[in-house]
């Protein structure tokens, strides 16, 4: 059985040979675009073994006007498909799926709603120190706020079919807003929520399947469980949200994830050590409808030796 074949039928809960293994992370910024991006992708797809080619995405929502105030949110203009990150983004997605082509799912990176207007009101750094401008200009000016959140999903929507007709076989969904001490519940049921399910229904039509990652700790995941995702993902150890607990959260969808992206046995641990950490994780949570991955996206100086250990492991553990 390939890698396609095991990732589709993990996320069935249908019969597997080995739990298949998905992983990723960002590149060097001079491999961010073009020929160099897609050689990265293809090298770090071939020295991990992983079972999931994931396509990064470095080509933010671009920002003309910085955003320092609620009013300026009025200057958000429509993404156009002739945007130079859409069409660069779109090369990369072809010319990946021209070298991979079924010999692994082929999954490509989009941005929300809150990242993408994080993006746009001045750059995709310190998103953790600058977030809470998001939510004040939300309350301050709502309306306005809310509009460009709208425009903005409009245009990522259609980005994200745009995926799918260059070569892309599902989506993965980096969605942010979900943190306590962001937004409110009633403002994520109002201005979030539905923004993120249209970019979602616009992947509907994925021809294998798309993965929600909730992005951040400190998390309220009660606001994501009508999402209904087919494969959902989070930071387990940022988080007060175990793998089986997530099961229940979740029941319609197989679980991604398992190890920690930051620290831990895969980024410092000897192949003896990560192998029992996968273990572990595969006896707690079961193989059936998982997939090993961790937390996040990992380092880009993570070793590429030790993602492969990791996903060597899955398959030592039907021979154990």
């Amino acid at each position: 059985m390939g890698k396609f074949e095991s990732v589709l039928n993990a996320v069935r809960g249908e019969k597997l040979d080995y739990v298949p293994a998905g992983f990723w992370l960002h590149f060097p910024s001079t491999q961010h675009h073009g020929k160099e991006a897609v050689e990265a992708h293809i090298n770090f797809f071939r020295k991990t073994n992983t079972d999931i080619m994931k396509i990064m995405n470095e080509n933010l929502v671009p920002y003309s006007t910085p955003i320092t105030k609620a009013d300026d949110w009025r200057n958000i203009r429509p993404i156009s498909l002739k945007d130079p990150f859409v069409v660069d983004q779109l090369d990369i997605i072809k010319r990946i799926v021209d070298r991979v082509g079924d010999e692994a799912v082929i999954l490509t990176t989009i941005h929300g709603t809150i990242a993408s207007a994080f993006h746009a009101r001045g750059g995709g750094e310190n998103y953790d120190t600058l977030r809470t401008i998001l939510s004040a200009h939300l309350r301050e000016k709502p309306e306005v706020v809310a509009n460009a959140f709208r425009i903005l999903s409009e245009g990522m929507a259609e980005f994200t079919q745009s995926c799918l007709e260059a070569g892309a076989q599902g989506i993965y969904y980096s969605a942010l807003g979900g943190e306590k001490e962001l937004f409110t519940d009633e403002e994520f049921e109002q201005y979030i929520k539905p923004n993120d399910l249209l970019i979602l229904n616009a992947a509907k039509s994925a021809s294998a399947f798309n993965v929600l990652h909730i992005c951040k700790d400190n998390v309220n995941f009660e606001r994501y469980k009508d999402y209904d995702p087919e494969v959902v993902n989070w930071a387990v150890h940022e988080n007060r949200l175990t793998l089986k607990e997530g099961r229940k959260l979740f029941p319609n969808s197989t679980i991604l994830g398992g190890l920690d992206d930051r620290s831990g046995v895969l980024v410092s641990g000897t192949e003896e050590e990560i192998e029992k950490a996968v273990f572990s994780i595969l006896d707690e949570v079961g193989t059936k409808k998982f997939i090993l991955g961790a937390d996040c996206t990992l380092p880009t100086e993570m070793s590429y030796e030790k993602i492969r250990m990791a996903v060597e492991s899955t398959k030592k553990y039907y021979q154990k």
